[in-house]
């Protein structure tokens, strides 16, 4: 009860020592917001229209690109009240429930890029197995538990986290709920958060990010054993958005939740997030258009379609 006696609100001042930022970053963020948002649902439409695109591989991207719709609805538009706003406030709950979105998205996104990669790795090193390995049952299984796990994992955080008195203590040092943050103001003992965090960083982090790397060592282990030049572009063309789109999400996640704490700017903390939550969800389905030959042609495929019928 010490939570809703002492602290009805946070206050969001991240990056607000630099006001005359604050216009411009409240059109950038927008107008990658607007491209967001364009981008996955053309991509989600493509695939679900064009049925040569009704493959595992396509399933776990639209997955892919539905979380990061969801994922940035969640920060975006509430960062862009607080860029416009003179009273840069978010409620408790409002708090809460932005942080538990965020953070299960997230952690959702980290299982699912490592069931992407093994899905790339059945489909290169066991191509003739591919239908039977990669059935529907599976890949819907695989990227369910996907779901469940990053939400069990947010949940968990942020219920031990807003549990904790914050003694009156509401300014956060961030443009969004993010949870390190809030641990900062907290009053009391956070070491078994600390722990726990660590934990899920380790489990929704490093081990699937191993995963990763150890199916692409296989990958790249098949991909040159393939005699002929073209069949190795065309390999390798498979998984180069996957793993261009792993090095985004991860490198800037890694930063964020596994620095050393001797490391810590605040700058280049805030700076981070901001690419971690907005500019990897827009360069998705840009990196997923413009490297993959299918999305391509369906793309074309459907603006041919549509030009017919808008003659028509």
């Amino acid at each position: 009860m010490g939570n809703y006696s002492a602290v009805n609100e946070f206050f969001l001042v991240g990056l607000s020592e630099y006001p005359e930022l604050q216009l411009f970053l409240f059109m950038l963020c927008l107008i990658m917001y607007v491209i967001i948002i364009l981008g996955n649902s053309l991509l989600i439409l493509i695939s679900i229209l064009d049925s040569r695109l009704h493959t595992p591989m396509y399933f776990f991207l639209r997955n892919l690109s539905f979380l990061d719709i969801c994922y940035t609805s969640s920060s975006i538009p509430p960062m862009l009240v607080v860029f416009l706003s003179e009273r840069k406030t978010i409620s408790f709950f409002g708090c809460a429930l932005q942080m538990v979105v965020s953070l299960g998205l997230g952690s959702t996104e980290c299982v699912l890029l490592a069931v992407m990669a093994y899905d790339r790795y059945v489909a290169i090193c066991n191509p003739l197995k591919y239908p039977i390995i990669m059935n529907k049952a599976l890949y819907v299984h695989m990227a369910a538990w996907s779901w469940i796990l990053g939400c069990l994992n947010s949940l968990m955080q942020t219920v031990l986290t807003m549990v904790l008195p914050f003694c009156g203590n509401n300014v956060i040092d961030h443009l969004t709920c993010e949870i390190l943050a809030l641990l900062k103001l907290i009053c009391s003992d956070i070491s078994m958060n600390m722990l726990i965090m660590t934990v899920a960083s380790i489990v929704l982090l490093i081990i699937p990010l191993l995963l990763i790397f150890i199916s692409y060592i296989f990958i790249l282990s098949s991909i040159l054993r393939i005699k002929s030049t073209e069949g190795r572009k065309k390999a390798f063309s498979t998984c180069s958005a996957h793993l261009t789109v792993v090095i985004l999400f991860y490198g800037s996640a890694l930063f964020m939740y596994m620095k050393p704490k001797s490391k810590y700017t605040k700058a280049s903390d805030e700076i981070i997030s901001l690419s971690y939550g907005v500019v990897t969800p827009m360069l998705n389905p840009i990196i997923y258009s413009l490297r993959n030959k299918e999305v391509k042609e369906a793309v074309n495929k459907a603006l041919h379609r549509y030009l017919l019928i808008w003659k028509k």
